[in-house]
């Protein structure tokens, strides 16, 4: 099944883009019962759009099919937990022949068939290879001299241990004997366990190289925030959208994120020196940190005997995050850029294939030295131009409607905003360097919406006027202006449904006109969500059993800290000092001003409550595996002072629920 697929999508890529085809609107029923298709006005937009950018530029269909082995005869991975993990067929729509569809940005459904690679490819023969679509990540098969060096794991185990499977079939059966993880995303090391055993990694046979400061990162974007960014992540990566025309279609840099078991093992080896050669299974390495790009612990990696260059996720095919809208710490784009230069002069000057996480590799030295030059600029100048602006008064609520990006880069694919809008990347760099206020103290201490919006809606007249007023703006084509009158209302009525079906409406034209995957897909999920109610279903959860259990106890105690409800912790006050003996860890931690604080290396001289207990039995409580009192009735754990104590702590930490309300009156419902 899956070579017919993919001999269709290379059929597809030398004729797709002719907007004079048919389009499908009819023959695909939308997956919404409210769902609307594209209106006269997005149809107008994407031809016009049709018209102004470079597709008779097809260097890309010919690196992207380049090297292709074999698929194999499954579209569908399953969990272990018996789900479905992985679906490439769902995408199976975007392969149909001579298929225009105006519900897709015509550059984002360039991109989306792109992205349409699956199964196993060479990327130099006989040394590298790579398995594409089987997750959002690639995952890059290094051969040694007796095993595999594996580049990135993918997110899940399921999807890991599937493409090793499918590498054995074709290349025959190696051993891998070392794994390196690029950064700190999930995407990169979730599917460590579906490749190798823990205690291989213990014992040393197996060696997991990092980039320095990994594990501290991973922890603290995956369960600082964790429970927010997985919200977040229903908008951003569309996660509980249909695959369709009308929904998910694409996430730039892949297809979309897979639901497996995401598991972590601590790694053995950290890389700190700013260019560190290493030869692993007779195979020389230079290990080049990039730190605060586009993680904040990241390297690239060079081979020299092969000219080859692996970039990591610092250059895709597309302009990269500055802001994450599912939520991340602000990236440094005038970093960005300088590393990209860095490493063009280090490596890029004399690499003949650059190959990295995600989309596909770039083969002969001019191309790779016009993509990094081309990426390199793209982060430099949104840098300096946003700078540039700013200094002339521009902030960040109009920054976004000011910048252009200069027309030279415009008309390059790989300077597209596709993973990060262009809009929302500008409003991060404004962000980065001033904040997020205006300067208008009228947005220094606003009201919030749900306060603001009654007095917008009396003010206008009521909801009748209001909704007779959005229908015209939206049959206009003005969404922009439906939008701001209609989300006040919603604001103010959050049970009037027509108000939110209208504002839903909306939100579904602006989401098909969006080059960015995860614009549209934030506009799409709103809609879905105003009109359903928040979807169920099987989400990623990046802060799962592995990502706690590497967790330093000072991290562990902090995030217990976030936990902590203030105002049950009102007039709380005491100090626990914490003792685990099989590692010499001493910390003391306090409760004072609803606040809990913990600080390493030290005891308070008259602690309320001393607790000892081994770091390996309190990781069975971190995980929930076990409680504190069993382990305590166990004789793992052994309590000196009040032992109230502990329950008035337990008092005031809360649960957080995944599911909680974005846009107003869209409470969970069951499917």
């Amino acid at each position: 099944m899956m070579t017919r697929i993919f001999n269709t999508a290379i059929a597809v890529a030398a004729c797709f883009m002719s907007f004079a085809s048919i389009s499908l609107a009819k023959e695909i029923k939308h997956f919404d019962k409210k769902g609307k298709p594209p209106s006269e006005h997005t149809i107008a937009l994407h031809k016009e759009i049709q018209k102004s950018l470079p597709f008779n530029d097809r260097r890309d269909f010919e690196e992207f099919k380049r090297g292709f082995i074999a698929a194999p005869d499954y579209t569908q991975i399953k969990a272990d937990a018996g789900h479905v993990a992985w679906d490439m067929g769902r995408y199976d729509f975007l392969n149909k022949k001579d298929a225009t569809f105006y519900s897709i940005h015509p550059s984002l459904l360039r991109q989306s068939r792109l992205n349409m690679n699956f199964g196993l490819y060479e990327v130099l023969k006989d040394k590298i290879y790579q398995v594409r679509g089987f997750d959002l990540a690639n995952i890059t098969f290094v051969k040694g001299k007796t095993g595999w060096i594996i580049f990135d794991t993918g997110m899940s185990p399921e999807t890991a241990r599937a493409a090793y499977k499918l590498v054995t079939k074709h290349l025959g059966k190696r051993e891998i004997v070392a794994v390196v993880h690029s950064h700190t995303h999930a995407d990169h090391w979730g599917g460590v366990r579906g490749l190798i055993k823990e205690e291989d990694v213990r014992s040393g046979k197996i060696p997991i190289i990092v980039p320095g400061n990994f594990q501290k990162h991973v922890v603290s974007e995956n369960v600082y925030a964790g429970n927010a960014m997985n919200r977040r992540m229903y908008y951003q990566y569309g996660t509980l959208l249909d695959a369709s025309p009308y929904g998910h279609v694409d996430q730039a840099i892949g297809k979309n994120i897979s639901r497996g078991n995401i598991g972590l093992i601590v790694p053995s080896r950290e890389i700190f020196k700013d260019l560190e050669e290493i030869t692993i299974d007779g195979l020389k390495m230079v290990f080049q940190l990039t730190p605060d790009t586009e993680a904040p612990a990241e390297m690239n990696t060079y081979f020299p005997e092969w000219k080859a260059l692996w970039i990591a996720e610092n250059i895709v095919n597309s302009i990269h995050n500055i802001y994450t809208l599912r939520g991340a710490a602000l990236r440094d784009a005038l970093n960005w850029s300088r590393e990209i230069n860095r490493t063009l002069y280090l490596f890029g000057q004399e690499a003949e294939v650059m190959f990295g996480s995600h989309n596909w590799p770039r083969w002969g030295n001019e191309r790779i030295q016009e993509i990094m030059r081309v990426q390199r600029d793209i982060y430099a100048n949104m840098n300096n131009q946003v700078l540039n602006l700013a200094n002339q008064g521009s902030t960040i609520n109009t920054i976004h409607n000011e910048f252009k990006v200069p027309k030279s880069l415009q008309n390059h694919w790989a300077a597209r905003g596709y993973h990060g809008s262009v809009e929302h990347n500008v409003r991060g760099v404004v962000n980065k360097y001033l904040g997020y206020w205006d300067c208008n103290p009228t947005t220094l201490i606003p009201l919030s919406p749900s306060e603001s919006a009654p007095l917008y809606v009396e003010m206008m007249g009521g909801a009748d006027p209001i909704i007779k007023k959005g229908k015209e703006l939206y049959t206009a084509g003005k969404y922009k202006l439906a939008m701001e009158i209609l989300n006040k209302l919603v604001q103010a009525e959050p049970e009037n449904q027509e108000a939110k079906d209208l504002l839903a409406d909306i939100f579904e034209q602006l989401g098909y006109q969006q080059e960015s995957p995860s614009v549209r897909n934030s506009f799409l999920a709103g809609a879905f969500e105003l009109r359903n109610g928040i979807r169920q279903g099987n989400n990623v959860k990046t802060a799962g059993p592995d990502a706690i259990r590497a967790m330093s106890t000072v991290l562990f105690l902090e995030y217990l800290g976030i936990r902590v409800d203030s105002s049950k912790a009102e007039g709380m006050q005491f100090t626990i000092n914490l003792i685990t003996p099989d590692n010499g860890e001493k910390l003391v931690i306090e409760m004072s001003n609803a606040t809990l604080t913990v600080l390493k290396g030290f005891q308070a001289p008259k602690a309320d409550l001393t607790i000892t207990i081994n770091r390996a039995d309190l990781i069975d409580v971190m995980i929930q595996k076990t409680t504190l009192a069993q382990q305590i009735i166990q004789g793992k754990a052994r309590l000196e002072g009040d032992p109230l104590i502990l329950a008035k702590l337990q008092s005031t930490l809360i649960e957080f629920e995944l599911n909680f309300e974005i846009l107003p009156g869209t409470k969970v419902t069951k499917e």
